[in-house]
C-alpha cells in the first residue's frame, strides 16, 4: 500500500479554484462598467462620472483616455487571471 502524505482531496482544491478565479476576472469587467452608472446615479466623483461629464461636454480626448484606461485595467486583470492559472495548477503551461 502506498504511503500517502497528503489527503486524497488536497489537489482538488486548487482545481476547484480555477473557475472561481475566472468568474472573478469577468465580474471585475462588470464592476468597471457598473461604476459609470453607480457614480452617475449617486453623484459620487470618480472616473465613471468624469466619463459621463466628458461625453456630455463632447470632450473626445478625455473620453478616449478614460476608455483606454478602463480597457488597460480590464486587460491587465485578465492577464493576471491567466497567469494565476499557471501558478495554481502546474499542469497548465503556456508555450
Amino acid at each position: 500500500m502506498a504511503n500517502r502524505t497528503r489527503s486524497p482531496g488536497a489537489g482538488n482544491l486548487v482545481v476547484m479554484l480555477l473557475p472561481v478565479i475566472t468568474i472573478s476576472g469577468v465580474l471585475l469587467g462588470f464592476v468597471l462598467g457598473g461604476s459609470v452608472a453607480v457614480e452617475q446615479a449617486f453623484g459620487v466623483p470618480g472616473l465613471g462620472r468624469a466619463l459621463v461629464i466628458a461625453l456630455i461636454e463632447r470632450d473626445i480626448i478625455v473620453v478616449q483616455n478614460l476608455v483606454l484606461l478602463y480597457a488597460v485595467i480590464f486587460v491587465l486583470v485578465n492577464l493576471l487571471v491567466d497567469l494565476s492559472y499557471a501558478w495554481l495548477d502546474p499542469r497548465i503551461r503556456y508555450a
